[in-house]
């Protein structure tokens, strides 16, 4: 079948994009605001776009409290989501009020950085220290600008749990990282699963 996006998706119940771009690699972003009010938020719009030095981008669907404590603060952190915390990083995607982080509300703990304030995942494999170096907001065929924000850290800093090093190399097996795939489904290193957004 063909469709054109202007026509949306005839004949099909539900919009095949996220699922035809997938797997896509899950941003779980934590930050800090001006206030020192902690977030925590999964972006499934998230990858690594350079080496040297290294950066990742994630985009933002508006201004969600992650990307205001970015403007606010021009940092945040990279956490690996993993098949063992995916209940936990599944209830942090929860729209809870701004003033409410989502640590306690995941049943996680936020853990000190050593070269930025934002908070990093303990429980997290590993985390990514990440500093802003650019947001904007991607422009349509007809020159409007979208709703996303764009972000582009670069990572100053890399945390690993020792139980994922092994002989020096990183070991996914053990960190065990899982993926966005579309609609409810996720990937993990043993097949894809389902898992239901919070309300």
């Amino acid at each position: 079948m063909f469709y054109a996006v202007a026509d949306g998706h005839p004949g099909l119940p539900h919009d095949p994009f996220k699922a035809i771009v997938a797997p896509r690699p899950i941003g779980w972003i934590s930050t800090v605001d001006r206030t020192g009010m902690h977030n925590l938020a999964p972006y499934s719009y998230f990858n690594a776009v350079a080496t040297q030095p290294p950066m990742v981008m994630f985009s933002s669907d508006g201004w969600k409290d992650t990307a205001t404590a970015c403007a606010e603060t021009g940092e945040f952190v990279v956490n690996l989501a993993s098949y063992d915390l995916r209940e936990a990083m599944n209830a942090s995607s929860a729209p809870l009020p701004r003033d409410r982080s989502e640590f306690p509300h995941a049943g996680l703990t936020p853990a000190p950085c050593r070269l930025v304030r934002a908070p990093r995942v303990l429980e997290a494999a590993a985390s990514l220290e990440c500093r802003v170096v650019e947001m904007f907001s991607p422009k349509t065929l007809e020159g409007e600008p979208i709703t996303n924000q764009i972000v582009i850290g670069q990572v100053v800093g890399v945390h690993i749990a020792e139980r994922c090093l092994v002989d020096g190399r990183f070991d996914l097996a053990r960190a065990s990282p899982i993926a966005r795939c579309g609609h409810d489904e996720y990937l993990g290193v043993d097949g894809i699963f389902r898992m239901g957004r919070p309300k």
